[in-house]
Order: structure tokens, then sequence, then C-alpha cells
């Protein structure tokens, strides 16, 4: 992931503008996009920042990861809309998404006819091939 330009090039850039430098020769100076240069510009006049912002991540989890780790335990099976309404709390399907990936949970349903193995194989192939201690390992590879 790309980290956001340090606070020494932004001052530069907004020193240059206070000159009176237009926008794209301080973009061709610095080796930024114009684009950028207009963005840094308008936070300063805007907001009075000039410093960058946090990258990703929730800032507020509003989700009971106590809770939603009780409610799949309960239930494993709920879907995420499930979930959601069982919470109390007024939230997006993707945030309870992302809580259970944060509790190290997933949706992935197991399948009862056996699940995947290597195309065009029987049970008995499949299990030649991954083997009963090899679930979720490479499949020993096997000529025809």
């Amino acid at each position: 992931m790309a980290s956001p330009f340090s606070q020494d090039l932004r001052s530069r850039v907004l020193a240059a503008a206070d000159r009176g430098m237009q926008t794209k020769h301080i973009s061709e100076i610095f080796n930024v996009s114009p684009a950028w240069v207009r963005r840094v510009k308008q936070r300063r006049r805007e907001a009075g920042e000039t410093s960058p912002r946090p990258m990703g991540g929730a800032r507020v989890i509003k989700i009971d990861m106590v809770l939603l780790r009780e409610l799949v335990r309960a239930r494993p099976d709920a879907t995420l809309k499930e979930l959601r309404a069982q919470l109390g709390v007024v939230c997006s399907e993707s945030a309870v998404c992302m809580a259970l990936q944060r509790l190290g949970l997933s949706f992935k349903k197991s399948n009862p006819r056996g699940g995947a193995g290597p195309p065009g194989c029987s049970g008995a192939a499949r299990e030649l091939a991954w083997g009963p201690t090899r679930a979720g390992c490479m499949p020993i590879d096997l000529h025809r």
C-alpha cells in the first residue's frame, strides 16, 4: 500500500502556492499530480489541515465482539442479515462481515457432498488424492 506524502513535501508545496505559483507548475517541480496539489490547497483552505489523514480501516467499531462470537457459537449457520438483527445495533451487513473477519471467523459453508477435490474424480479418488488427514492441503499429483 502506498504511504501518504510527507509533511515536509506538503509544506513546500503549500509555500510555493503561497508565493503565487500555478498548480501545474508546482506539480511539475515536486513531481506530484496537479489534482493532489489542488486537494492539499483545498484541505488547508476549508479545514485548516495540512497533515495527512489516517489511512484505511474502520475507526469506530459499533459491534460488540463478545456478543457476536456468542451469537455465532449458538447458531453458526446464521446469515449476516440475521446476525445484524440479533446484535441490536444500527450497522451494515458489511460491518458485521468485517467484525467476523477480525474474530477470525468466516462464512464458508461445509459441503455435505464432500467438498471440492481434483476435477473429474469420484469420492474414492478424491480421498486418495487428498488423503483423510490432508484436508485443505495441496493434492498429491496423480498421473492418469
